[in-house]
């Protein structure tokens, strides 16, 4: 591995650059309206990979590895705050149908890349795991089923930049669509037509809108990083017990085995447990302001982490193949949603965005939303898409086990 100009053991500085870099990304994108409609995810991930590749940055550190061990378990609860299944299904509905539809398109991919590629790829039934559960939720359901699966590491890295360089180009596919005639004459675009209505000329972007000041204090901050905290203390400590004590194996009954598979992984606990939480106490969670600022700020440094080892000479060296497989899932993906979209009457704007939640989870979808000005789509897609959080893991989860005995 080639030595680059920051080493792996400076982690002040490596620190710096990871909370630092995601702080600028989310300064572009609300001050400046092409950064805006490129999103700050995007700028975090691909500023990352850009000098990852340079050898400013090393491919590897104990500190991107805390961030996956313990950045994301805090950013799980804290954008669950807000998944209440009740408010989810009366607010969003219609949206949430084609979001299943779109993720029926993500597991149709996963399913025939897998039969195509298995036996040319090793490891590829974890990777299809966590490509699953990645292109239903997000980046945190990568980071979730790739730990208990117990993915190799340089599996692991090949498979982030893969899904990283195939993420990216999407997004931009997806971002050039609503421009694309062909395409916009044979949807419906009200969101489209209300923005361009109601065109105001502003110099402060859409993301800056959204994402502006709010009434928010000190008990908030305290009360959301506290109970993140307690919720993953607790969903860890739990799973931990009950994976001992639950059988699981060969000769065991497919209910434990399946109980096993749910209540023993972490991450499963931790979105089981935070979504009941939420679920049955929505005044409280309701009630605690910045959990979404405080939760989406952290999926930015796990955006600039997960752009690092996107190493290009790596994939073309080691796993070609890998980004065959990814573009598989995500074509699968966007067919299944723009076709059955069509069928099904949803708009442009919807499909767009359902497609995206899917491919990169809920942050990225609403940033496009912003981006795109359509600010009655914001809030159902971050509902929905934070669904796929929870739905991803288990439907990853499911691929995974199957494709094991292959």
């Amino acid at each position: 591995m080639e030595s680059s100009l920051i080493q792996s053991d400076d982690l002040w500085l490596l620190w710096a650059f990871l909370a630092g870099w995601a702080a600028f990304s989310i300064y572009l994108e609300q001050h400046y309206k092409w950064a805006s409609k490129v999103s700050g995810a995007i700028i975090a991930l691909v500023g990352a990979m850009l000098l990852s590749n340079l050898n400013i940055i090393p491919l590897q550190s104990a500190a991107y590895d805390a961030v996956w061990n313990y950045v994301v378990p805090l950013a799980i609860p804290l954008l669950l705050f807000q998944a209440n299944i009740k408010k989810i299904w009366n607010e969003s509905g219609r949206l949430l149908i084609l979001f299943l539809l779109s993720a029926a398109g993500t597991v149709a991919g996963a399913i025939i890349g897998f039969f195509l590629l298995k036996d040319y790829v090793p490891g590829l039934e974890k990777v299809g795991a966590m490509m699953t559960g990645s292109y239903i939720g997000g980046g945190v359901n990568f980071a979730a089923l790739s730990t208990k699966f117990e993915a190799p590491g340089e599996l692991v890295s090949s498979a982030v930049v893969a899904d990283n360089l195939m993420m990216a180009l999407y997004f931009f596919v997806l971002i050039a669509i609503p421009a694309i005639n062909f395409i916009t004459s044979r949807f419906r675009t009200p969101y489209i037509d209300e923005r361009l209505q109601n065109k105001e000329n502003t110099s402060e972007t859409e993301a800056a809108c959204y994402w502006g000041r709010k009434e928010m204090s000190l008990q908030d901050i305290a009360l959301a990083v506290g109970t993140a905290f307690a919720l993953v203390a607790v969903s860890f400590q739990l799973a931990g017990w009950l994976n001992e004590w639950l059988p699981s194996g060969d000769g065991v009954s497919v209910l434990f085995n399946v109980l096993h598979g749910i209540f023993g992984d972490n991450y499963l606990m931790l979105t089981t447990l935070t979504m009941t939480a939420v679920t049955v106490f929505p005044k409280y969670f309701e009630s605690i302001r910045g959990s979404q600022e405080i939760g989406t700020y952290l999926i930015y440094i796990f955006f600039v982490v997960i752009g690092i080892p996107a190493s290009i000479p790596l994939i073309l060296q080691n796993a070609p193949l890998l980004l065959v497989f990814v573009f598989l899932i995500v074509a699968a993906n966007m067919l299944v949603s723009f076709i059955l979209g069509k069928i099904f009457n949803f708009s442009l704007e919807e499909v767009i965005l359902a497609s995206n939640a899917n491919i990169g989870g809920p942050t990225t979808a609403a940033a496009m939303a912003i981006a795109r000005g359509w600010t009655k789509l914001i809030v159902p897609i971050l509902l929905v898409g934070t669904l796929g959080y929870i739905i991803g893991n288990y439907i990853g989860t499911g691929i995974g086990v199957w494709f094991s005995r292959f």
